[in-house]
């Protein structure tokens, strides 16, 4: 299979079945990387949200009392599935993405990782014994929700699809899942594998606009959790929302505007691999964990800058098919125009391009959507270059020289998904971590994400843990029962 040449006309999954919206209607799909239409997704609307949530409530009471361990074996299967078509999904991420093949060849696999982590989680979904009076016996027990919408975004279509849709499943929910109407075809995809697998309403696709089918799946009164990944923008709306039907609970894993510090006794050559590393470039920088903001001590200030200024300049963009390509295409068209707008804002608030700057200068690109690795300095840290989350390949360098500043700036945004320092000096490490307002933290690395270990934000970016067992909790609720011994 090549990339673009699976153009067809999507389906989307409800109840079991293979479909088209009820309108009838259907969204283009567009290889960012060529503005080419590769294919068509139906553009679901309220009716079918509302098909969409009687099927999985229907498919809820077989599915909450199945044995957890036949839950975690149907799971599995979905998992075996992903990783024999990972090669396939990957493509069709590459086709509506624009990140490099490389890049959505391990989120295939990290999906199939993700749902094979939760599977193994089955029987850790348990209540607890609470001591009382002799004559009684008080416990608790973890109950699914029923029907869980979960919204995920376009930067990682297939791992998101995957990994998001494995706790809420494992709990004992049914699922309603809408991709970003950007990046679909993965979705719909494992879709097709799921339907093979799972029973009929367990999961359910359904794509479309996040006015339109996103929204009615917020407001709809039978979903009583929902999960979203995306912006602190949308995120806030979606709580406001969401409340105007029934009270529903609501996790959020929002946006980011990252700080890496880099203080004055750290090893230049690894801050400036962590650095490059932590902007999440191979992916255009479009990740609500990307290090954005790069805090460098004024001591290394220069030959810092100088060497990752070098280092971004030899990353190689190019068509996200081939094997080489270390940076591809913005994932659209607004996306691409809001990135480029900030280089102009950059430019205009006095901050010099150090790096990059624009789209690259390659005749073969020229039809795509592709910004090259830019690295401004002399960022004012309360410009909206240093505040704003830009959630494009655009870096915003400046420098600090006590540890009260670079705190000071660190902490200086709305946002807290992730930070990153690094430093040779053990106190200062563990003080940053425990000062630093943020719900991640790497020392002396970046980007990294580990099995089993919690990840989610503190002030505007979100509500809620995932990765780990905090979020299959999270997909339960708890019952207390109390006996008194007749």
């Amino acid at each position: 299979m090549t990339v673009g040449s699976d153009s067809r006309t999507w389906s989307a999954l409800i109840g079991g079945e293979l479909r088209s919206a009820r309108s009838g209607e259907t969204i283009d799909v567009v290889n960012p990387a060529t503005g080419e239409t590769i294919a068509t997704v139906p553009r679901c609307g309220a009716e079918d949200v509302d098909d969409a949530v009687s099927a999985a409530s229907a498919a809820f009471e077989s599915w909450r009392h199945l044995n957890p361990t036949e839950r975690a074996r149907r799971v599995n299967a979905l998992a075996d599935a992903v990783s024999e078509h990972a090669e396939e999904l990957a493509l069709l991420d590459v086709a509506e993405n624009g990140s490099p093949i490389r890049e959505m060849r391990g989120d295939a696999h990290a999906a199939a990782a993700q749902l094979r982590y939760f599977a193994g989680l089955a029987l850790e979904l348990r209540g607890e014994t609470i001591p009382g009076d002799s004559d009684r016996l008080n416990y608790t027990l973890m109950t699914p929700f029923g029907v869980v919408g979960r919204i995920v975004p376009f930067n990682h279509p297939l791992m998101f699809a995957g990994a998001k849709i494995a706790a809420p499943l494992i709990a004992g929910n049914t699922v309603i899942l809408k991709p970003s109407e950007h990046t679909s075809t993965s979705a719909l995809r494992l879709a097709e594998l799921a339907a093979e697998v799972l029973p009929p309403g367990v999961l359910n696709v359904i794509t479309g606009y996040g006015d339109e089918a996103g929204d009615a799946l917020v407001v709809h009164p039978g979903v009583r959790r929902l999960a979203f990944i995306g912006s602190a923008e949308i995120g806030r709306h979606i709580q406001q929302r969401a409340a105007t039907s029934v009270v529903k609970t609501v996790t959020l894993e929002l946006g980011g505007k990252n700080p890496v510090v880099i203080f004055a006794d750290a090893d230049v050559e690894e801050a400036v691999a962590g650095a490059l590393r932590g902007m999440n470039f191979t992916w255009q920088g479009q990740s609500c964990g990307s290090t954005s903001r790069l805090l460098v001590h004024r001591s290394i200030h220069d030959e810092l800058v100088t060497a990752l200024a070098a280092a971004m300049d030899a990353m190689r963009s190019g068509p996200p098919a081939e094997e080489s390509t270390e940076t591809g295409a913005i994932v659209h068209r607004r996306q691409y125009e809001k990135v480029l707008g900030y280089l102009e804002i950059g430019r205009a608030e006095g901050a010099r391009v150090v790096a990059g700057g624009g789209p690259p200068d390659d005749p073969r690109l020229a039809n795509g959507l592709f910004v090259r690795p830019t690295l401004f300095d002399g960022v004012d840290p309360g410009s909206r270059l240093a505040q704003e989350e830009i959630f494009g390949p655009v870096l915003a360098a400046m420098t600090f020289d006590t540890y009260e500043e670079a705190l000071q700036i660190a902490n200086g945004v709305s946002l807290g998904l992730t930070a990153s320092a690094f430093t040779r000096d053990l106190s200062l490490a563990h003080r940053f971590a425990r000062d630093v307002e943020a719900g991640f933290v790497w020392i002396n690395d970046t980007s990294k994400h580990f099995p089993g270990v919690p990840f989610g934000g503190v002030k505007d970016s979100g509500v809620g843990r995932e990765e780990s067992l905090d979020e299959l909790v999270s997909y339960a609720q708890v019952k207390n029962v109390n006996v008194r011994f007749g």
